[in-house]
C-alpha cells in the first residue's frame, strides 16, 4: 500500500487533517495506495505558496525564455518517465497500457511547443489617432491559476493547462480527481528536479466540496480551468462569478460521427469504433452518437458488429487488451442504468447491452461494448452523455437532416463526417455545431490545434496558441510625448 503526500511550496506535505483517501484499481476492485484528503487549510496554504512564488520569488525575476527552459526540461523528465506514469495511470484509471503510454510519451510535446512558445508573446505599439502620445499593450499573466482535473486522462488534460499557465507566467495549483490523484502526485516531483521555484506548480488532493470549492473561492486565486461534466461546471462558473474571476471550461460532448453513402465505409466503421470503445468510450470527445446514411445504413451497421464483436476485454496492462474497466465504481453504475433506460425508450439492443461477466475481467468494473439501433434522436441515450461504451446508432436521409440531428443537442465539443466528397466536407464542417470537426478520422488532437465546445460543451479554448491568451491579461500603457494638455475637466 502506497500513502501519498500533497506538494505545496516545493514539497511533500501531509493534509492538515491527517486524513486519507483509499484509491482502487478499476481491473482488480482493490485499493493499491492512499491519496491525501485535503481541506481548505491545505488549499490556503497552496494558494499562498503560489501566490508567493508569482510575486516575490524567482518566478516573478526570471524572463520569458528562461521560463520557457524549464517547460523544456520538464518535458524532457516526463519523456524519461513516461512509463513508469502511464503505468500509475492505468492503475489508477484503469486504461490501457497502451493509450496511456501513447499520451505520455506525447505529452512532452505540449511543454516544448509552450517553452518555445514563452517568449514569443508580443504587445503591439499602437497607430493612435490623438497627437502627442506613445501608445502600445503589454500581456500580463492573471496570476494564480486553480486548475481541476477529471479522472479519464488525468496527466494529459492536466497539462492542457498547466503547459500555456505556466508559459503565460502564471502559477498552479491543482486540484485532480480524487479517484485518480496518483499519476498527478507523482508527476509533481518532477517540477523540482527540473528546478522550478517552490510555489509555482502545487497540488492538493481531496474531495470536490472539501477541496475544489475552497479552492475556487480563494480570494487569490484568478482564473480557474476546469474539465468535467457540464453540471459541476456550471456550478463552479456560477461560484467564480461572484468574484469575477476569469473562467474556461471543457465540459464533455455527444458527438455525432456521421457516415454518408459515398464514405469509404470500411474506414468509417473503424472510426466509429474508435470514436466509441477506445479508452472504453469515457472521452470527453466520445463519438457515442452514429448518425448513418439510409442507403448504407445496414452494410455499416453489418460491418460495425463484425469488429466490435472481437474486441477483446480484460487487462489493461496486457498489450493485447483492447477494451479495459470503467474508471470508477459509480460511473460504472451509471452506464448500467443508461442501458436500462435505453431499452425502455424503445432502442434495439444489437450487442451487449449489460455488464460484463467474462473470466478475463475479473473483479473489475467492466461493461460489454453496447451498440443500440432503432434510436431517435430524441431519446436520452442520444441526447445525455452516458461516458462508457455505449453508441447510438440513428439513420438519416441527406446532409439536410444530417445537419439538423448533429446539431439537435445541447453540446458541442466534437463532430465527424465520413465522406469522400470534398464539397461535403466543407459544408459540413461550415454548419455542424463543434468545436473541432474531423473530416475521415476520428479523436485527432495536436498541442498545435485549439480544442474546446460550442454550447454546453465549454468556455474558452486549451492548445494551440489560442491556449496561452486565456492566461494572459492586456494592459495598454500610454505615455505624453508632447501632447499639450487641454482642459482638465474634459476626456482627452
Amino acid at each position: 500500500m502506497q500513502r501519498y503526500q500533497l506538494h505545496i511550496g516545493g514539497r511533500e506535505v501531509e493534509p492538515a487533517g491527517g486524513r486519507w483517501l483509499e484509491t482502487q484499481n478499476p481491473f482488480t476492485g482493490e485499493t493499491w495506495a492512499e491519496i491525501p484528503r485535503g481541506d481548505a487549510r491545505d488549499v490556503d496554504r497552496a494558494v499562498q505558496a503560489a501566490h508567493q512564488a508569482l510575486t516575490q520569488g524567482p518566478w516573478s525575476e526570471m524572463t520569458a525564455t528562461q521560463r520557457g527552459q524549464l517547460l523544456h526540461r520538464l518535458g524532457d523528465l516526463v519523456a524519461r518517465d513516461a512509463r513508469k506514469l502511464a503505468e500509475t495511470e492505468v492503475r489508477d484509471n484503469g486504461k490501457l497500457l497502451a493509450e496511456m503510454l501513447g499520451q505520455l510519451n506525447y505529452i512532452p510535446q505540449w511543454y516544448y511547443y509552450y517553452g518555445g512558445l514563452a517568449d514569443k508573446v508580443q504587445g503591439a505599439v499602437l497607430p493612435l489617432d490623438k497627437k502627442g502620445y506613445f501608445s502600445f499593450t503589454r500581456h500580463e499573466p492573471l496570476g494564480v491559476v486553480a486548475a481541476i482535473t477529471p479522472w479519464n486522462s488525468p496527466l494529459l488534460l492536466a497539462t492542457w493547462k498547466i503547459a500555456p499557465a505556466l508559459a503565460a507566467g502564471c502559477t498552479v495549483v491543482i486540484k485532480p480527481s480524487e479517484f485518480t490523484s496518483a499519476s498527478t502526485l507523482e508527476f509533481a516531483r518532477l517540477f523540482d528536479e527540473a528546478g522550478f521555484p517552490p510555489g509555482v506548480f502545487n497540488v492538493v488532493t481531496g474531495l470536490g466540496d472539501e477541496v475544489g470549492s475552497p479552492l475556487v473561492d480563494h480570494p487569490l486565486v484568478r482564473k480557474i480551468s476546469f474539465t468535467g461534466s457540464d453540471t459541476t461546471g456550471r456550478r463552479i462558473n456560477e461560484q467564480a462569478a461572484r468574484q469575477l474571476k476569469h473562467t474556461a471550461m471543457e465540459l464533455g460532448g455527444k458527438s455525432p460521427n456521421i457516415v454518408f453513402e459515398d464514405a469509404d465505409l470500411e474506414q468509417a466503421v473503424f472510426g466509429a469504433i474508435s470514436g466509441i470503445f477506445a479508452a472504453t468510450g469515457q472521452t470527453c470527445i466520445a463519438g457515442s452518437r452514429l448518425l448513418v446514411q439510409d442507403s448504407v445504413h445496414d452494410q455499416v451497421v453489418g460491418k460495425l458488429l463484425d469488429v466490435a464483436r472481437t474486441a477483446r476485454m480484460g487487462d489493461p496492462m496486457d498489450a493485447d487488451t483492447q477494451v479495459g474497466p470503467v474508471t470508477t465504481q459509480p460511473q460504472y453504475r451509471k452506464v448500467l442504468e443508461y442501458l436500462q433506460v435505453a431499452t425502455q425508450e424503445g432502442a434495439k439492443v444489437l450487442l451487449g447491452g449489460r455488464a460484463a461477466d467474462r473470466p478475463e475481467c475479473g473483479k473489475g468494473w467492466f461493461v460489454e461494448p453496447t451498440i443500440f439501433g432503432d434510436v431517435k434522436n430524441s431519446m436520452r441515450i442520444a441526447q445525455e452523455e452516458v461516458f462508457g461504451p455505449v453508441l447510438s446508432i440513428i439513420r438519416f436521409k441527406d446532409e439536410a437532416e444530417a445537419v439538423q440531428i448533429a446539431n439537435d443537442v445541447r453540446f458541442g465539443l466534437a463532430a465527424a463526417v465520413w465522406t469522400r466528397d470534398i464539397g461535403r466536407a466543407l459544408r459540413m464542417s461550415e454548419k455542424l455545431q463543434a468545436g473541432t470537426v474531423w473530416v475521415n478520422t476520428y479523436r485527432a488532437v495536436s498541442f498545435m490545434a485549439p480544442f474546446g465546445g460550442y454550447k454546453d460543451s465549454g468556455l474558452g479554448r486549451e492548445n494551440g496558441i489560442d491556449a496561452i491568451r486565456e492566461f494572459l491579461q492586456v494592459k495598454s500603457v500610454w505615455i505624453n510625448s508632447g501632447a499639450v494638455s487641454g482642459n482638465p475637466f474634459v476626456l482627452r
